[in-house]
Protein backbone atom coordinates (compact mmCIF):
# COMPACT_ATOMS: atom_id res chain seq x y z
CA UNK A 1 0.00 0.00 0.00
CA UNK A 2 1.66 3.25 -1.11
CA UNK A 3 1.77 6.50 0.82
CA UNK A 4 -1.01 8.08 -1.24
CA UNK A 5 -3.51 5.29 -0.55
CA UNK A 6 -2.65 5.35 3.15
CA UNK A 7 -3.35 9.09 3.20
CA UNK A 8 -6.64 8.49 1.40
CA UNK A 9 -7.60 5.84 3.92
CA UNK A 10 -6.75 8.18 6.79
CA UNK A 11 -8.88 10.96 5.27
CA UNK A 12 -11.81 8.57 4.86
CA UNK A 13 -11.45 7.44 8.46
CA UNK A 14 -11.41 11.08 9.61
CA UNK A 15 -14.59 11.81 7.65
CA UNK A 16 -16.40 8.81 9.15
CA UNK A 17 -15.32 9.89 12.61
CA UNK A 18 -17.19 13.17 12.12
CA UNK A 19 -20.48 11.24 12.05
CA UNK A 20 -22.47 11.14 15.33
CA UNK A 21 -21.84 8.05 17.40
CA UNK A 22 -18.80 7.00 15.37
CA UNK A 23 -15.59 6.74 17.38
CA UNK A 24 -12.04 6.11 16.08
CA UNK A 25 -12.35 2.32 16.00
CA UNK A 26 -15.75 2.33 14.29
CA UNK A 27 -14.46 4.87 11.77
CA UNK A 28 -11.50 2.63 11.04
CA UNK A 29 -13.75 -0.41 10.52
CA UNK A 30 -15.97 1.55 8.13
CA UNK A 31 -12.99 2.86 6.17
CA UNK A 32 -11.54 -0.63 5.74
CA UNK A 33 -14.99 -1.94 4.78
CA UNK A 34 -15.21 0.62 1.97
CA UNK A 35 -11.65 -0.28 0.92
CA UNK A 36 -12.55 -3.99 0.63
CA UNK A 37 -15.75 -3.42 -1.35
CA UNK A 38 -15.80 -3.03 -5.17
CA UNK A 39 -15.44 0.46 -6.64
CA UNK A 40 -19.16 0.38 -7.57
CA UNK A 41 -20.05 0.23 -3.87
CA UNK A 42 -17.96 3.33 -3.10
CA UNK A 43 -19.44 5.16 -6.10
CA UNK A 44 -22.97 4.26 -5.00
CA UNK A 45 -22.29 5.41 -1.44
CA UNK A 46 -20.78 8.69 -2.63
CA UNK A 47 -23.69 9.32 -5.02
CA UNK A 48 -26.29 8.56 -2.33
CA UNK A 49 -24.64 11.12 -0.03
CA UNK A 50 -24.55 13.74 -2.80
CA UNK A 51 -28.18 13.03 -3.74
CA UNK A 52 -29.29 13.66 -0.16
CA UNK A 53 -27.54 17.04 -0.21
CA UNK A 54 -28.71 18.01 -3.71
CA UNK A 55 -32.26 16.65 -3.93
CA UNK A 56 -33.83 16.78 -0.45
CA UNK A 57 -36.03 19.81 0.27
CA UNK A 58 -38.77 20.67 2.77
CA UNK A 59 -42.40 20.25 1.79
CA UNK A 60 -43.99 23.70 1.65
CA UNK A 61 -47.10 22.38 3.43
CA UNK A 62 -45.86 20.16 6.26
CA UNK A 63 -42.06 20.79 6.22
CA UNK A 64 -41.27 17.09 5.93
CA UNK A 65 -38.16 16.08 3.99
CA UNK A 66 -39.02 15.24 0.40
CA UNK A 67 -37.76 15.24 -3.18
CA UNK A 68 -41.10 16.52 -4.49
CA UNK A 69 -43.15 19.49 -3.32
CA UNK A 70 -45.69 18.87 -1.92
CA UNK A 71 -44.47 15.62 -0.35
CA UNK A 72 -46.19 12.32 -1.20
CA UNK A 73 -48.17 12.36 2.07
CA UNK A 74 -49.60 15.84 1.55
CA UNK A 75 -50.30 15.04 -2.11
CA UNK A 76 -52.11 11.77 -1.31
CA UNK A 77 -55.88 12.30 -1.82
CA UNK A 78 -56.61 9.33 0.46
CA UNK A 79 -55.12 11.11 3.46
CA UNK A 80 -57.45 12.78 5.95
CA UNK A 81 -56.55 16.48 5.68
CA UNK A 82 -58.68 17.22 8.73
CA UNK A 83 -56.27 15.36 11.03
CA UNK A 84 -52.76 16.74 11.50
CA UNK A 85 -50.08 15.02 13.56
CA UNK A 86 -47.61 17.61 14.83
CA UNK A 87 -44.08 16.30 15.39
CA UNK A 88 -40.73 17.85 16.24
CA UNK A 89 -38.52 16.35 13.53
CA UNK A 90 -38.83 14.41 10.25
CA UNK A 91 -37.44 11.31 11.99
CA UNK A 92 -40.44 11.43 14.38
CA UNK A 93 -42.77 11.50 11.37
CA UNK A 94 -40.99 8.44 9.97
CA UNK A 95 -41.41 6.58 13.27
CA UNK A 96 -45.17 7.28 13.38
CA UNK A 97 -45.64 6.50 9.69
CA UNK A 98 -43.97 3.10 10.21
CA UNK A 99 -46.89 2.03 12.44
CA UNK A 100 -49.28 2.19 9.47
CA UNK A 101 -51.95 3.67 11.74
CA UNK A 102 -51.86 7.32 10.71
CA UNK A 103 -54.50 8.22 8.14
CA UNK A 104 -54.10 11.97 8.50
CA UNK A 105 -51.27 14.30 7.53
CA UNK A 106 -48.35 15.77 9.46
CA UNK A 107 -46.71 19.03 10.41
CA UNK A 108 -43.00 19.09 11.31
CA UNK A 109 -42.05 21.89 13.71
CA UNK A 110 -38.32 21.42 13.04
CA UNK A 111 -37.56 21.42 16.75
CA UNK A 112 -39.08 22.45 20.06
CA UNK A 113 -39.15 25.61 22.14
CA UNK A 114 -36.04 25.72 24.32
CA UNK A 115 -35.23 29.24 25.58
CA UNK A 116 -32.05 28.07 27.32
CA UNK A 117 -30.78 26.88 23.94
CA UNK A 118 -31.94 30.07 22.23
CA UNK A 119 -34.81 28.34 20.38
CA UNK A 120 -37.91 30.53 20.43
CA UNK A 121 -41.37 29.92 18.89
CA UNK A 122 -40.52 32.03 15.85
CA UNK A 123 -37.61 29.67 15.08
CA UNK A 124 -40.08 26.83 14.45
CA UNK A 125 -42.71 26.32 11.74
CA UNK A 126 -45.56 27.29 14.08
CA UNK A 127 -46.79 30.08 11.78
CA UNK A 128 -47.24 27.56 8.98
CA UNK A 129 -49.24 25.31 11.29
CA UNK A 130 -51.53 28.16 12.36
CA UNK A 131 -52.11 29.04 8.70
CA UNK A 132 -53.21 25.46 8.00
CA UNK A 133 -55.64 25.54 10.92
CA UNK A 134 -56.94 28.98 9.92
CA UNK A 135 -57.80 27.58 6.47
CA UNK A 136 -60.68 25.87 8.27
CA UNK A 137 -60.53 22.22 7.25
CA UNK A 138 -58.69 20.86 10.31
CA UNK A 139 -60.75 18.94 12.90
CA UNK A 140 -58.02 17.50 15.10
CA UNK A 141 -54.42 18.37 15.90
CA UNK A 142 -52.48 15.58 17.56
CA UNK A 143 -49.46 17.07 19.35
CA UNK A 144 -47.15 14.07 19.03
CA UNK A 145 -44.23 15.86 20.63
CA UNK A 146 -41.56 14.11 22.65
CA UNK A 147 -42.65 13.64 26.28
CA UNK A 148 -39.84 15.80 27.64
CA UNK A 149 -39.90 19.13 29.47
CA UNK A 150 -39.26 21.01 26.22
CA UNK A 151 -41.81 18.91 24.33
CA UNK A 152 -44.44 19.54 27.00
CA UNK A 153 -43.65 23.27 27.02
CA UNK A 154 -44.00 23.43 23.26
CA UNK A 155 -47.32 21.56 23.44
CA UNK A 156 -48.68 24.01 26.03
CA UNK A 157 -47.62 26.95 23.86
CA UNK A 158 -49.38 25.45 20.84
CA UNK A 159 -52.49 24.69 22.87
CA UNK A 160 -52.64 28.34 23.93
CA UNK A 161 -52.31 29.55 20.33
CA UNK A 162 -54.93 27.09 19.11
CA UNK A 163 -57.54 27.89 21.76
CA UNK A 164 -59.21 30.47 19.49
CA UNK A 165 -59.93 27.86 16.82
CA UNK A 166 -62.67 25.25 16.75
CA UNK A 167 -60.27 22.33 16.61
CA UNK A 168 -59.74 19.33 18.89
CA UNK A 169 -56.22 19.24 20.37
CA UNK A 170 -55.01 15.85 21.61
CA UNK A 171 -51.73 14.18 22.58
CA UNK A 172 -50.67 10.53 22.31
CA UNK A 173 -51.28 8.62 25.54
CA UNK A 174 -48.37 8.42 27.94
CA UNK A 175 -47.54 4.89 26.94
CA UNK A 176 -44.39 6.70 25.90
CA UNK A 177 -42.08 7.07 28.84
CA UNK A 178 -41.49 10.60 30.10
CA UNK A 179 -38.15 11.83 28.81
CA UNK A 180 -38.12 9.41 25.88
CA UNK A 181 -38.04 10.22 22.15
CA UNK A 182 -40.41 9.01 19.45
CA UNK A 183 -37.59 7.84 17.20
CA UNK A 184 -36.48 5.29 19.83
CA UNK A 185 -39.96 3.93 20.60
CA UNK A 186 -40.95 0.50 19.34
CA UNK A 187 -43.83 0.13 16.91
CA UNK A 188 -45.87 -1.49 19.69
CA UNK A 189 -45.31 1.46 22.02
CA UNK A 190 -46.29 3.90 19.28
CA UNK A 191 -49.40 1.91 18.38
CA UNK A 192 -50.59 1.96 21.99
CA UNK A 193 -49.95 5.69 22.29
CA UNK A 194 -51.70 6.46 18.99
CA UNK A 195 -54.83 4.46 19.81
CA UNK A 196 -55.12 5.92 23.34
CA UNK A 197 -54.41 9.56 22.57
CA UNK A 198 -56.14 11.99 24.95
CA UNK A 199 -57.72 15.41 24.65
CA UNK A 200 -55.66 18.28 26.06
Amino acid sequence: MNGESIDSLARLREQFQKLPGIGPRSAERLAFHVLREPREFAAGLAQAILDVKDKIIHCRTCYNLTETDPCRICADPARDKGEIWVVEQPKDLMALEATGLIRGTYHVLMGHIAPLEGIEPEDLTIDGLIERVRAGSVRELVLALNPTMDGDGTALHLQSLLSEFDVSVTRPARGLAVGSHLEYATVGMLEAAIRARTRM
